[in-house]
């Protein structure tokens, strides 16, 4: 009897030191993460603060043809590229991509909408440009 009553004692003792520093433990890391987690949320709102800021000031000193990007969606050189042309002033040229590109891409013959649309707003995109822009003989 004396036998069970060492070993229950001995065995509640450790079991009550350990969930004490068992809770303990668990309080100490979920310390440490809380305070991971709340400078992580400092940290991602101040950057997005700042990239805010810097949109803002970049939206003030665009120019026109940052205006057309915006509209269309993409930008002259990412245009010339799907149009696979290189120079835009030449409008046979890019009509002539353009036609041949959408005819192939047409949902018709198999093609993809999303291809074709591409295509349109690369011809859409260098279309502001030369509104924007009429060719000079000086370039």
């Amino acid at each position: 009897m004396q036998f069970f009553c060492l070993c229950y004692i001995t065995c509640y003792l450790f079991f009550a030191c350990s969930a004490k520093y068992l809770a303990q433990v668990i309080l100490s890391v979920s310390r440490i993460l809380g305070r991971a987690f709340v400078k992580a949320l400092q940290e991602e709102y101040a950057a997005s603060i700042n990239a805010a800021r810097a949109r803002a000031s970049a939206d003030k000193s665009s120019s026109k043809s940052d205006y057309g990007s915006s509209l269309s969606g993409i930008s002259l050189e990412e245009a010339k590229q799907i149009l696979n042309i290189s120079d835009i002033h030449n409008v046979e040229e890019v009509a002539k991509k353009y036609d041949y590109l959408f005819t192939v891409n047409d949902k018709k013959n198999g093609g993809s909408l999303y291809l074709q649309s591409k295509v349109f707003r690369a011809k859409e995109r260098i279309d502001e440009e030369l509104q924007a822009k009429p060719f000079s003989s000086e370039v």
